[in-house]
């Protein structure tokens, strides 16, 4: 965005990617149903990568080991969750989210805890300095990943969806699964929480104020390393909600999930504009969407498609849809 106009064109592309995809898929409620789920991965992938957004666009922190957060939130929520089975086997809706919802707190509470460990061990000492962050936090990541197995163990654990959000409502002949319509919601209030805290309170307005100029922030009063800080411990808890809907998402979770969702992550953020949290949302659906439609239509093309979905968004507009620097 430049100045007081809403840069409209990439607010398309969302659209205009699941109208080119109507034609070449042909059914109308295939066409639906894979456009839900689409938007609903998105809605998943922008949580995990709201976080990371807000520590690369606020700290100006590569951090490579954000995986390890996803991972200790899906696994914290299997252990929640597996403890409260009366409660997700129940068929009432509000029983099973009594189970959810909990579940997504402890997470990113853990997370979060564990993102102020990381900041003040591992990070700190690198702030500034880009390619020890990248090496540095990938370590940090390991080792993450080694102590989740050791608490877990190295296997696959099951995080079965409750008993009232599986199955899918229908829309015609159009199926769509009730929790990728609960991940929409999900992900729409993380981004409506993130755009008020950013845009409409006193602490948003004193991080970005941050970034331009730290010094005159301070010689206000403000202890602007605490703000940033605090930072690091949000987009940590956010990986851990994250890697809680991820992990519901594919019903099962693994030590080794956050290292595979980190490259879908930094395209996202790329696709974005690197700090752009608006961005960070149109590059999340558009990664889902894109996944959806090649995996349905040419099967072989998925594994590379968010690949050259990226490189045509930079073509397009080298620093993302949002870049941070003309906002």
């Amino acid at each position: 965005m430049t100045g007081k106009t809403l840069d409209w064109k990439p607010l398309a592309l969302v659209p205009l990617l699941a109208l080119l995809a109507l034609p070449l898929i042909g059914s109308g409620s295939t066409w639906v149903t894979l456009t839900v789920a689409g938007l609903a991965m998105g809605m998943i992938v922008f949580i995990i990568a709201s976080g990371l957004t807000l520590v690369f666009g606020l700290m100006d922190v590569l951090n490579f080991g954000h995986g390890v957060f996803i991972a200790l939130g899906a696994f914290v929520a299997t252990s929640v969750m597996g403890a409260m089975g009366d409660w997700t086997g129940s068929a009432e809706l509000w029983r099973n989210l009594v189970a959810v919802f909990p579940a997504m707190f402890v997470a990113m509470a853990v997370a979060g805890a564990l993102g102020l460990a990381f900041e003040r061990f591992i990070v700190r000492p690198v702030y500034g300095q880009h390619l020890k962050q990248i090496l540095i936090t990938m370590g940090g990541m390991i080792i993450g990943e080694e102590l989740i197995k050791v608490i877990w163990g190295p296997l696959q654990v099951p995080l079965p969806l409750p008993e009232a959000m599986r199955g899918a409502l229908y829309l015609g002949d159009a199926a769509v699964e009730k929790y990728r319509l609960m991940a929409v919601v999900v992900g729409l209030a993380v981004f409506g929480v993130l755009v008020w805290v950013l845009t409409r309170t006193k602490v948003g307005l004193l991080i970005r104020a941050g970034v331009q100029d730290r010094e005159m922030v301070e010689s206000l009063g403000y202890r602007i390393n605490r703000l940033f800080v605090g930072v690091f411990v949000a987009g940590s808890a956010l990986a851990g909600l994250g890697g809680v809907m991820w992990g519901l998402y594919q019903q099962n979770v693994t030590p080794q999930m956050g290292a595979q969702v980190n490259v879908l992550i930094f395209i996202v953020i790329i696709i974005g504009g690197l700090g752009s949290t608006g961005g960070a949302l149109i590059g999340a659906l558009l990664v889902g969407l894109m996944a959806n439609y090649t995996g349905f239509l040419v099967p072989k093309v998925a594994l590379f498609s968010n690949i050259a979905l990226m490189v045509a968004i930079l073509l397009w507009r080298p620093q993302g849809v949002y870049p941070v620097t003309n906002r």
